[in-house]
């Protein structure tokens, strides 16, 4: 391994966890580059180190250029890396696991794939967000109706609170510029959570596509994480920033969401709540492995790097010669 070209990948026990990370950075009209362990941000003003490791998503605004090492060390310290239009709406790249293990994504796959499982974390996730209420015998459908019913009160008093009008959410996703200016406000606000969300679900080696209340979607589970926060940051944040009618509405907010997200500890709460959602009490005594298994069917898992021709008889081993097709020497 000595003799493979470039840097050699820090081991992840070296690096920061996602919780203990700053939350987003957002880049334009710069030249991003690698010194050492630090990516250098570039422009007429001068340049600036980050570390890289410290940064949980970065993402890439309209005139920035990126070179092949500082992407090499992005993905290696895990973070995620969003390319974004002008006011930040889509996404591209993602950085490492931070993690070894495949416990969570085993259990987020059974989760999602029993009726039963799958609503009872729908459920866990409506009392995260509004927390005080009875669901344990709701529906989907019942969940939908109530959790719209809360979200509606939620923007109309944010509404009342700022003076702002609000008459619902109206947006063209490829057409920032046709909405009026709170639904621009909340398209930034909610394009940076869900750049967070997507950050911490592939750190933990998550599957962002599958989703509990979202389906069908490559991102659901990122929509699912994000909704968790929405009605407590981003959309108050949106209605305050526009009632102060910034010059440039999509910048304000994104400053405001980091100041929140940061102050807030977002990834932090973020990490526990997902461990929580899909183990349960289980989360806090669950331990960090870096083992590799062999999956079996009659038991949980086997160990790898083993010979197990023994464990085979002779009558297998001549079924194979004699007309099953003829062992290799490897095997």
């Amino acid at each position: 391994m000595a003799d493979l070209p470039g840097i050699q990948k820090p081991a992840l026990k070296a690096l920061p966890r996602i919780r203990d990370r700053i939350t987003f950075l957002y880049l334009e009209r710069c030249a991003v580059n690698r010194q050492d362990g630090a990516i250098t941000v570039t422009d007429a003003r001068g340049c600036v180190h980050i570390p890289s490791a410290a940064i949980g998503a970065l993402l890439l605004g309209p005139g920035t250029t990126i070179t092949h090492r500082a992407m090499e060390l992005i993905g290696d310290s895990g973070a995620s890396v969003l390319w974004v239009g002008e006011h930040g709406v889509r996404y591209y790249a993602h950085g490492r696991p931070l993690t070894h293990s495949s416990a969570l994504l085993i259990q987020q796959a059974n989760l999602v794939s029993n009726a039963r499982t799958r609503i009872a974390v729908a459920r866990k996730m409506y009392q995260l967000r509004f927390p005080g209420e009875d669901v344990s015998a709701m529906s989907m459908q019942q969940l939908r109706g109530r959790e719209g019913a809360r979200v509606r009160s939620a923007y109309r008093r944010v509404s009342n609170d700022t003076g702002l009008p609000w008459h619902g959410r109206e947006f063209d996703p490829d057409d920032f510029l046709a909405g009026d200016d709170i639904n621009k406000a909340l398209s930034a606000a909610h394009a940076c959570l869900y750049g967070i969300a997507h950050c911490v679900i592939v750190a933990l080696g998550l599957a962002p596509g599958l989703g509990f209340v979202h389906t069908g979607h490559e991102r659901s589970f990122v929509y699912d994480i994000a909704d968790l926060y929405k009605v407590e940051i981003t959309i108050p944040i949106a209605f305050q920033t526009t009632a102060e009618k910034p010059e440039d509405i999509a910048a304000a907010v994104r400053h405001k969401v980091r100041d929140a997200l940061a102050g807030g500890n977002i990834l932090a709460r973020a990490v526990k709540d997902i461990h929580w959602l899909l183990m349960g009490d289980e989360a806090a005594s669950m331990p960090e492995t870096n083992v590799l298994y062999l999956w079996d069917d009659r038991s949980e898992a086997v160990a790898t790097g083993v010979s197990y021709a023994d464990s085979w008889d002779d009558r297998q081993t001549g079924m194979l010669e004699n007309g099953y097709g003829r062992l290799s020497e490897d095997s």
